[in-house]
């Protein structure tokens, strides 16, 4: 056997031709068929320490002046590894020429002694040519496939993770693992990065959170796992504040419902007192008990007891007292009017009075901070029924002229006794018209109402009515007039 065959390499290089390559195959001591052998760097052995006996001998000395030692039957220590035999020409391992001592020079030695044919040396390389070529086959397809495998950190939601990867980009990368990331999701580098071997890929997904802030409702989306992170990471002040959940709660990739009512500064009027307080309570009914403030029977405040208090808010503290008070008021009746062919037109005749109705009304009295409010009505009760008045009113047409008075001088008369104004009224009050009638001889002609509130024709049509009956007599001073 030839030293370039029995050496350990060559016995290694020929164990392993033959094996299919595992890129993650554990790492084996040398001596193993360890596939990562193929592609690593060769590196010869190194040449082993000049022998040193652990005595001196005064033999001989060799050429260079060492001491001529007798022969070695083993291997020096590191040339061979253990358990593989020494080679068949032991002698090859003494190097009579010039040069440091070692495992190369042993190796040239003999292939001097040796110097086989032709036909010596063909045999041995032919046999190596087939092995030579197989292991430049794999040790080539290897380096190919080692060159594009990557060993990557990929890191979810904050748990990494360490793996090998054929991928050209982070977004193969995530591809290849089954990911999808959305809008809300975080990709870092991003999905169109190149990816080597050692990068590091972090991906964080979105989720929801329904957030209730002061009383503000909106839907938010955040990469953190925790209800802290999302409160820091939507810059919300936490100090204080009321959580619906745990600061350390986790928020799960369905997402999570959070109320947060930050603290805030109120403040109160009360009694003639200011009271400030840092407070997170939901209500402003919540709030006054926090600052130590009763509400007694009506009490109140200047806005809703139930709404949010908000940040810098003064609220009023409003002190009620009250009670009830019980009045009787009129109802007013209603008139219907109905008309009569009999009468005259412009005369109507009451047939029955109307009379109002009588109200018995509650009213609840109310004093805020001691001032009197208007009194608000709570109840009524009717104890009288108000009664309905009915008038006659005449349609019958008037006759043209009263039989012995179209030649009497009546504008002269309405002239004497009252300035010929229809409207006019004398001084008690009693008379009035340009024929100054008082109410009951106005009625007695027919006449409805007050006589200065007629038509002056009604009133002429009137006046020449009573002539007839009696005379101008009704008109002791201006009833000359009639024939002036």
């Amino acid at each position: 056997m030839s030293h370039a065959q029995g050496s350990p390499h060559a016995a290694h290089r020929a164990a392993t031709q033959a094996l299919p390559y595992d890129p993650y195959a554990p790492h084996e001591p040398y001596g193993s068929l360890e596939p990562h052998a193929l592609y690593e760097p060769y590196e010869p052995y190194a040449a082993p320490a000049p022998y040193e006996p652990p005595y001196e001998s005064p033999g001989a000395c060799d050429p260079f002046g060492r001491p001529q030692l007798p022969r070695q039957t083993t291997a020096p220590a590191g040339l061979y590894a253990p358990g593989h035999a020494l080679p068949e020409d032991a002698a090859a391992l003494d190097d009579p020429e010039p040069g440091p001592p070692g495992r190369g020079a042993a190796r040239r030695a003999a292939g001097r002694r040796r110097r086989p044919g032709t036909g010596e040396r063909a045999e041995p390389l032919r046999r190596l040519l087939p092995q030579a070529l197989v292991v430049a086959f794999l040790a080539g397809g290897t380096s190919a496939f080692i060159a594009s495998d990557k060993a990557v950190q990929l890191s979810v939601d904050g748990k990494p993770r360490t793996l090998h990867t054929f991928a050209d980009d982070v977004g193969e990368l995530l591809a290849d693992q089954g990911m999808t990331v959305g809008e809300h999701d975080i990709v870092a580098p991003g999905t169109h990065h190149d990816l080597a071997s050692g990068d590091r890929v972090i991906v964080r997904y979105g989720r929801p959170v329904s957030l209730t802030l002061d009383g503000e409702r909106r839907q938010v989306w955040t990469t953190a796992r925790t209800v802290d992170g999302a409160l820091r990471q939507l810059g919300v002040r936490a100090e204080g504040a009321y959580l619906s959940a745990s600061r350390s709660a986790p928020i799960g990739r369905t997402g999570l419902d959070l109320d947060v009512r930050t603290e805030r500064t109120v403040t109160f009027m009360a009694d003639g007192r200011e009271r400030t307080i840092r407070t997170n309570a939901a209500t402003v009914r919540e709030a006054i008990e926090q600052a130590g403030i009763t509400l007694h029977g009506e009490d109140t405040t200047s806005v809703d007891p139930q709404s949010f208090p908000r940040e810098g808010q003064t609220i009023s503290v409003m002190r009620i007292t009250g009670g009830e008070e019980v009045k009787e008021e009129s109802i007013d009746f209603a008139t219907e009017r109905h008309e009569d062919p009999s009468l005259y037109k412009g005369t109507e005749v009451v047939v029955q009075r109307g009379e109002k109705g009588v109200e018995r009304v509650t009213y609840a009295l109310r004093s805020v901070n001691g001032v009197k409010q208007k009194p608000r009505k709570i109840s009524s009760e009717v104890v009288r029924q108000p009664r309905t008045e009915i008038v006659k009113v005449g349609t019958k047409a008037h006759p043209a002229s009263v039989q012995g008075t179209d030649g009497l001088n009546w504008q002269s008369l309405a002239q004497c006794e009252a300035g010929g104004r229809p409207d006019a009224v004398d001084p008690s009050g009693n008379y009035g018209g340009l024929y100054q009638f008082d109410v009951h001889t106005w009625h007695s002609l027919g006449g409805n109402g007050r006589p200065q509130d007629a038509p002056a024709s009604e009133q002429t049509r009137r006046a020449k009515k009573l002539y007839v009956s009696r005379g101008a007599s009704p008109w002791p001073v201006c009833g000359r007039k009639l024939h002036g």
